[in-house]
């Protein structure tokens, strides 16, 4: 099975350490670790008891995604195609401890983060008091570019194998009912949570643990999440970093598309 394969099939893959790669992401994390001690980052994005830094457009990249003049590329291009411009990347970090409880986050909101990895299709928005789901950002989709080594059972991120399937089938089916104009605020809670629990019963959980120089690339309906912080998982002190890419389509009608990109 081809790594184009596998990604067709599971909805995820994973691209083994390469020199290109593991140049830039010692890059990001030299430009990560400015943005980890900044005050205003800090102030906005620690999270979780300081277990969990969010980092959402942290990492201070060029449109072409290159950091400190050292380019993005590698045999993720494959799966992704050319690079769009692009966002600054999210620089997501776990330490020790994580799961605790976000600020503003009920028992229920946090038990779904410890038992369910905080499960869910990135994009679809908890938007007003009632956290309507919706898909307010239309993802490409998603690379994750590791920066730190860390044991396997540090807060690896997860995946449910053959849920881009499922997930996209519902939401798209729910969605193409809706004028274009329309999508983007459209309320899919419900199609989305019965879902998301169809994935739980029928599609398998893996954990990905992958070092510097490698990628792992998420179609955009994927449903995923990060898994607590085992008791005795070794990390750097400075925590299992990772960077992610969302380059986002202009409509949620190419969302929709089953292509990757």
């Amino acid at each position: 099975m081809t790594i184009l394969d596998q990604f067709h099939a599971h909805g995820w893959a994973v691209l083994p350490p390469e020199p290109s790669v593991a140049a830039w992401a010692r890059a990001a994390f030299v430009a990560g670790g400015d943005a980890l001690k900044d005050p205003q980052q800090r102030a906005e994005w620690l999270q979780c008891g300081g277990t969990w830094f969010v980092g959402v457009d942290a990492l201070a990249n060029a449109a072409d995604g290159s950091i400190a003049g050292v380019p993005l590329t590698g045999a993720f291009l494959t799966l992704t195609g050319p690079m769009p411009p692009l966002h600054r990347a999210q620089l997501s970090v776990t330490w020790p401890g994580y799961p605790k409880p976000r600020e503003g986050e009920d028992d229920k909101g946090f038990a779904y983060r410890r038992n369910r990895d905080a499960a869910h299709v990135d994009g679809l928005l908890p938007i007003g008091p009632t956290r309507q789901r919706q898909l307010r950002e239309p993802h490409a989709f998603i690379l994750g570019l590791p920066l730190t080594e860390c044991d396997p059972g540090a807060s690896p991120l997860v995946v449910w194998s053959g849920s881009h399937k499922r997930m996209g089938a519902a939401l798209c089916d729910a969605l193409a009912k809706v004028p274009e104009p329309e999508r983007s605020t459209y309320n899919l809670t419900q199609p989305y949570i019965h879902a998301r629990k169809d994935v739980f019963e029928t599609c398998p959980r893996h954990e990905i643990s992958v070092a510097p120089g490698g990628a792992i690339v998420l179609h955009r309906h994927l449903l995923h999440g990060i898994a607590p912080w085992l008791k005795g998982a070794c990390a750097p002190d400075v925590g299992r970093q990772i960077a992610y890419f969302r380059p986002q389509y202009k409509t949620c009608l190419d969302w929709m598309k089953p292509d990757l990109v």
